[in-house]
């Protein structure tokens, strides 16, 4: 063991090379040594410490993953406020934006830089030492994630140069490859995965354990600087220099130009690349670069006038309309989905997209041949717009008779879909059998989608009770199934069995009734046959069912075919009563919208906490709703709120209501 004086020579020797290395390989991409031979390094301090425990260092490459599990994230008051910009969504907009900073200052400059679609924090450091890195909250107050900060290894933990304090703002991100991969394992593990890498870069920084936060591999630009002591610059540009200089993985390809064409330029440049970048960017911030003159031209009461930040529209192709195939759901609705040349939208090729109905085909026009004009909605949804060139003779006309069973479609009153009314159609039993075992319903693992259309075409499974009689040799007749494959997937059916009444519910498919309604159903009534002997009225009497959403649900249950149905699953012990998971009568009657992200709760956390105390939870904004629980970045949900004067609550008050 080596004595304490060459041991702490040698741990500063080591963390000098290693963030050196670091830099190298995070921020600069052009790495020195392989991952071995860096490996070896870290090793080496490692064991250093281990040996000379009183000498580790909060700044140590070794303590990027060290903290322990917390309770809850506590609150950081931003000094300065960390305040968010104007939107504009048109070129004239940043025309406009660009001839009113002239009309106020002589000879401006601008600096421009994408938007990096992600989680806005701070990081706070003291004497060249990461100290606190916090999120922005509300702008004002934010939560304390310095643990989960120090696992982002672009991050540096100590500065080349000592300031007495430093804050700098940056953008974390998910890059899309990690987001692919999280997903996918996610999808494995039979966990819902994130929407987009913004929410899952927001939902790793706000884990409680660090060491899954560093499992998945968030990073960050930083683009501004909030406060500083012992540095002094005159521009946004000077300051973004200064900070790459410092080791910070700074914003990429900020300009400083003067002419709003140079402006325009840039966008349609970053434009035209935004999705062959390996992450998200939503659109393009352009600031004033003078500091002086920043404050010269001031704020409104909710964003600084000098910077605008332009937002990209959903990226439109237009390609032609090949074929529309038409779909029968497990509800009998007959969809036509339009197949088109495929088209890259959103980095992704698309070639399909839902007419959704034949009053939607007519609005628009629409014949096969069509050029149509196709975006994804949210950059996600692919939807079809409008036709762009009418090519196509004749406006296509979905089939007056089902196109699997042929039994003739109808059109029921208030309704735009067109259905299939029978009810032992085979596109609506496979796909009745598919929903049932999805995860929203009985969530059966193994049982998915292919499983399902195989075990139906083989005859073995014609119905949802037919799952209750399959054994491990009738699994075993099917391509693709093992002995364990088979095991397992018999497990799964009979856990199933001991579901929640909701969930059973839930898996039966009644149209317009999803597993919140399901919830409900089942406190009012216990049991299966309690919601199979309730009445319209009865139903109508629990707070969010309509008239027409009640006939629906006593027609429904009353079918025939729906009671054989359930008196079956009886038979094979399916459970058919309903146990409250209510633990205390705290928020009986009380109903609630959650909105944003809380500090120490998912969302699904905080419902569970909602409804083990007897309140509901709804997902809009009504006169009826009674608490909007908001949290970080609270959206339209929180504006709707306060407009209708609805109580608004924090976590903390929620936590306080259930003591």
């Amino acid at each position: 063991m080596m004595d304490d004086k060459a041991a702490s020579k040698r741990i500063n020797e080591l963390c000098d090379i290693i963030n050196y290395h670091s830099r190298k390989y995070y921020i600069e991409d052009n790495p020195e040594i392989d991952d071995y031979e860096f490996d070896m390094l870290m090793n080496e301090l490692k064991t250093l410490e281990q040996e000379h425990p009183e000498m580790i260092k909060p700044s140590s490459p070794t303590q990027r993953v060290g903290g322990a599990p917390v309770s809850s994230f506590s609150k950081v008051t931003h000094t300065v406020q960390m305040g968010s910009l104007q939107d504009v969504f048109s070129f004239a907009q940043v025309e406009e934006f660009v001839n009113r900073i002239k009309s106020e200052v002589e000879n401006p400059r601008f600096t421009v830089e994408p938007k990096i679609d992600g989680l806005s924090v701070s990081l706070e450091y003291r004497n060249g030492e990461l100290a606190v890195g916090s999120t922005r909250g509300d702008g004002f107050v934010g939560e304390d994630v310095t643990s989960n900060i120090k696992t982002i290894r672009s991050i540096p933990l100590s500065l080349s140069e000592k300031p007495e304090l430093l804050e700098v703002r940056g953008e974390v991100y998910m890059p899309r490859s990690v987001f692919l991969e999280l997903s996918n394992e996610m999808e494995l593990n039979s966990e819902q995965p994130f929407k987009n890498p913004r929410n899952a870069a927001a939902g790793s920084l706000r884990q409680k354990d660090p060491k899954i936060a560093a499992k998945r591999k968030l990073d960050i630009f930083i683009f501004n600087v909030q406060r500083s002591l012992g540095f002094s610059f005159k521009s946004h540009k000077q300051s973004l220099d200064m900070l790459s200089d410092l080791g910070f993985k700074v914003i990429p390809e900020y300009k400083c130009v003067e002419s709003y064409e140079e402006i325009k330029a840039i966008i349609e440049s970053i434009g035209q690349r935004r999705y062959s970048l390996p992450y998200d960017i939503d659109g393009v911030v352009i600031k004033l670069d003078d500091l002086s003159l920043r404050e010269q031209v001031g704020y409104t009461s909710k964003v600084p006038k000098w910077a605008v930040a332009y937002k990209f529209p959903p990226e439109e192709k237009t390609t032609k309309l090949i074929d529309i195939e038409v779909n029968v759901g497990r509800t009998g609705a007959i969809t036509p989905v339009a197949v088109f040349e495929p088209v890259l939208l959103a980095g992704t090729s698309v070639s399909r997209a839902t007419l959704h109905n034949q009053d939607f085909i007519d609005e628009r026009n629409i014949s096969i041949g069509d050029v149509i004009t196709v975006r994804k909605a949210g950059d996600i949804i692919p939807e079809v717009l409008n036709v762009a060139e009418k090519l196509g003779t004749q406006s296509f006309k979905l089939p007056e008779y089902c196109p699997v069973c042929g039994a003739k479609a109808v059109r029921e009153d208030g309704e735009s879909a067109l259905r299939c009314p029978n009810i032992e159609c085979e596109a609506q039993v496979l796909r009745s059998l598919i929903y049932f075992a999805s995860k929203p319903a009985m969530n059966i693992e193994g049982l998915g989608p292919a499983v399902a259309s195989a075990l139906f075409d083989s005859g073995m499974v014609k119905s949802i009770p037919d799952i209750y009689k399959l054994t491990e040799d009738d699994l075993l007749k099917l391509e693709g199934f093992k002995e364990k494959s088979a095991q397992n997937l018999i497990l799964a059916i009979e856990r199933s069995k001991h579901n929640t009444l909701d969930r059973l519910l839930c898996g039966l498919g009644i149209k317009n009734v999803g597993s919140a309604s399901c919830k409900l159903l089942c406190e009012r009534f216990k049991s299966i046959d309690g919601i199979l002997s309730a009445s319209a009225d009865d139903i109508v009497a629990i707070d969010g069912f309509g008239e027409l959403t009640a006939e629906i649900i006593v027609k429904t249950l009353s079918e025939p075919h729906m009671l054989k149905t359930i008196e079956e699953l009886k038979q094979y012990g399916v459970n058919t009563e309903y146990q409250s998971l209510a633990k205390s009568e705290k928020l009986l009657g009380k109903t609630f919208v959650i909105t944003g992200t809380l500090p120490s709760y998912s969302r699904d956390d905080a419902k569970k906490i909602i409804e083990e105390n007897g309140g509901t939870v709804k997902s809009s904004v009504s006169k009826k709703t009674d608490y909007v629980l908001a949290g970080e970045e609270a959206g339209s949900k929180l504006t709707k709120a306060q407009d209708l004067g609805i109580s608004i609550i924090d976590e903390e008050t929620l936590i306080k209501m259930i003591s």
